[in-house]
């Protein structure tokens, strides 16, 4: 059969018919997007998305450049935009607009359709007189209606938008790669029966729990009513969730429970875990693989920047990586929202999966409280009008209902009596070492005389000064902080965790990364001053499993020359109003709930000027490309780093030396190797740039230094460490720039 055509030649040598293309990734969109009540309006801007490829010039163009690498270069997007303008779908016309590039806002779809030249409206008519003979069901009388709440939110249409938006590209994309791959159908899992993750889920955890070898906690008992209080609740009716448990009370297995027995009562299409850091990704990914993966049957995708899926066994994951098609995703909070608040189709295509699912947000107080505004709004329009149930996990639960999104929203509350068992599960006791102030070296000497002790600090520069004070004097010590590479980090954690199973000395000392959800078990903390939520975490590291004869002890310091990062300055004061002596102490839930509200009046996040407002104006005007630009959940002012000399061996070095040359040396820079690289990766503040002598010391591997108004930007760039690299401490720098560090 003659074209129009779609595509190019497939393997097969066989070009993709348009009217193939457009029926298949229309009958696909609607799919994807009748869960949340927009079938037919994405049925419409998938027969309309490519309708301008029927022009004659462009299949010209098709056949010219089939074989090369050249690109057809002619528009064929306008004469789809301007049919959903004429079928009534209004503001969803920025969908076919943004379908490749990504969407923009209506002022600039405006001015892009005015700017059309006489040669592509000639092109357009042409199209039209084409497709509208080949479509006789463009001939249709049919004006696809989103639903009311729609129309009556702006919120609510803006984020409609992005999940029809999401549906377009994501089968777009499909229909387009089974073509290529000469496939029948595009590759889509078929929906997932829960009730049968449930069971195996079940049946697991039962086996694990009587595992032989398996540490056992004295406090086992109180971990199992918190999980049978999550299964117990999963049989409510979707909504807004709060599991408020203190740490070390098993909340990554009894989320996951809730999560699956909820979506198996309430059929629930996926389960979507989210947390802070990869670390713990990467950990509970493991824990939830090996209650729900069978052979022939893998159900946990865990997406995120440190895992290769290029490896071995893993192609599935690679493919479903792109759009979620997984029944249990595990990923980071930083994908999941900036995601959820990009405008480009390949971090769009997984959107539409979030309809009608169970999203965990673990660890949820690390959310960052300038973006807590457009994140609750939009996790409150994900339940309210799209079928997603949401479960909040924190032993700190912030006080988010008392901002405006979630002001007029009901929270199920898992643990009836959150404080109650607190109290029960209270495996410490709380000192105060703050009057008169000691300094960090009095702090480094006290606690190194102990046999077994975790310091926490707030800087790298601080975690440095400690460990150099115990060096030589306070062996066997360990030193966490991210001048080391995740590989070091990992190999630090499993040797401090085998040390400590065998009763030896034990002496660490680390930054923040340590506290929300690694699992480690010391008996004494030393925590410096810092915001409430990471004193509580921090406490969660000592007496863990409840196994000493006693309670832990957690002594939170107050050093008089240790540093702190400038976003902490409001929080401390803040929390030094609330917790200290003669005060509360941190795990007093009234006193954090005070304290939430505390900060975020202090921070004014609900002002008009403040980032997640402006954030919110931007939402409702439908201005994708600012929402995009403003929310970063992650300073990008920094480097990134490899660190090959973290590496465990030299055969392990070389490995990432070769994948650093191939990345170098390469036109095009290879996935694999920058995912090779990532174990080896860190992050060096652009700030230490300006220090004479450190960039001498970096050699950039993919991009170039650029100018921007002043010094050169390394923004983006990822470079190589070519200075010292301490096999204890990680990168050296100068001490006077080691703050930069981050």
């Amino acid at each position: 059969m003659d074209g129009p055509w779609a595509h190019s030649v497939n393997q097969l040598g066989t070009r993709h018919q348009l009217t193939d293309h457009l029926r298949g990734t229309a009958a696909l969109a609607a799919t994807f997007a009748e869960p949340f009540g927009a079938g037919r309006i994405a049925w419409w801007l998938g027969l309309l998305h490519d309708t301008g490829k029927a022009a004659c010039g462009w299949q010209q163009r098709l056949l010219e450049v089939e074989g090369s690498d050249q690109r057809v270069g002619h528009d064929h997007k306008r004469l789809g935009v301007l049919m959903a303008a004429e079928r009534g779908l209004g503001k969803f016309a920025m969908a076919v607009q943004g379908h490749h590039g990504g969407l923009t806002d209506p002022e600039s779809l405006r001015g892009w359709l005015k700017a059309a030249t006489p040669d592509q409206t000639a092109a357009q008519a042409d199209a039209r007189a084409a497709i509208t003979r080949l479509l006789p069901e463009l001939m249709g009388a049919e004006r696809p209606r989103a639903p009311q709440a729609w129309e009556n939110d702006p919120h609510v249409a803006e984020m409609g938008l992005r999940l029809v938006f999401s549906a377009l590209c994501d089968a777009d994309f499909l229909d387009t790669a089974a073509h290529f791959a000469a496939q029948s159908r595009p590759s889509v899992r078929d929906n997932t029966d829960f009730s049968v993750l449930r069971d195996r889920f079940e049946r697991r955890r039962r086996a694990m729990l009587a595992d032989a070898g398996r540490r056992k906690a004295k406090i086992d008992g109180i971990r199992d009513d918190v999980y049978q209080a999550c299964v117990a609740v999963a049989a409510r009716a979707p909504g807004m969730f709060r599991l408020a448990a203190p740490t070390g009370s098993g909340k990554t297995i009894s989320c996951a429970a809730f999560a699956v027995h909820h979506a198996a009562l309430h059929g629930k299409r996926r389960i979507v875990v989210a947390v802070p850091f990869l670390t713990i990704t990467e950990q509970n990914a493991d824990v939830y693989r090996g209650l729900l993966d069978e052979d022939g049957d893998r159900v946990v995708l865990e997406h995120h920047s440190g895992v290769d899926h290029d490896e071995a066994g893993r192609g599935w994951e690679r493919l479903a990586a792109e759009n979620w098609d997984a029944p249990f995703v595990v990923t980071t909070m930083v994908r999941l929202f900036e995601s959820l608040f990009d405008r480009r189709p390949a971090a769009m295509r997984r959107l539409h999966r979030l309809a009608g699912s169970v999203i965990v947000l673990d660890e949820v107080q690390a959310l960052p409280h300038e973006l807590l505004v457009p994140i609750l709004d939009a996790l409150r329009t994900l339940v309210t009008h799209f079928g997603v149930t949401v479960v909040l996990s924190s032993a700190t639960q912030p006080a988010f209902w008392s901002l405006r999104p979630f002001r007029d929203i009901q929270a199920h509350d898992i643990i009836a009596e959150p404080q109650s068992l607190v109290n029960k599960l209270r495996r410490v006791e709380f000192e105060w070492w703050v009057d008169p102030r000691p300094t960090l070296a009095e702090v480094a000497t006290r606690a190194g005389l102990l046999h077994q002790v975790l310091v926490v600090v707030n800087t790298t520069a601080d975690a440095k000064a400690v460990f150099e004070n115990w060096r030589t004097a306070a062996k066997p010590a360990w030193h966490l902080s991210t001048r080391m590479c995740p590989a070091h980090r990992r190999r630090v954690l499993a040797e401090v965790r085998a040390s400590l199973e065998r009763g030896e000395a034990v002496k660490l000392v680390s930054t923040q990364l340590i506290e929300a959800g690694v699992d480690i078990d010391f008996p004494v903390v030393y925590r410096l001053m810092a915001p409430a939520d990471s004193l509580l975490q921090a406490a969660g590291r000592a007496n863990r499993d409840g196994n000493l004869r006693g309670p832990g002890r957690v002594v939170i310091v107050a050093a008089s020359d240790a540093g702190q990062p400038p976003s902490y300055r409001t929080l401390v004061d803040t929390t030094s109003l609330y917790f200290g002596p003669a005060k509360a102490e941190p795990d007093d839930l009234k006193a954090l709930d005070d304290y939430y509200q505390a900060v975020y009046g202090s921070l004014a996040l609900e002002h008009h000027d403040s980032r997640g407002m402006l954030l919110q104006g931007a939402r409702a005007a439908l201005d994708f490309r600012t929402t995009r630009d403003r929310f970063r959940m992650i300073d990008e002012a920094g480097v990134a780093v490899v660190t090959s000399q973290g590496a465990a061996d030299d055969e392990e070095k070389a490995l990432a030396d070769l994948a650093i040359h191939r990345l170098r040396t390469a036109p095009q820079p290879c996935a694999a190797d920058v995912r090779a690289l990532q174990p080896y990766m860190t992050s060096l503040h652009t700030s230490a740039l300006r220090v004479p002598g450190v960039l001498a010391l970096l050699r950039p591997i993919i991009g170039s230094p650029q100018p921007a108004g002043g010094p050169l930007s390394w923004n983006g760039v990822l470079a190589e460490w070519l200075g010292e690299y301490d096999p204890v401490t990680g990168i050296d720098l100068d001490p006077h720039v080691e703050s930069f560090l981050v």
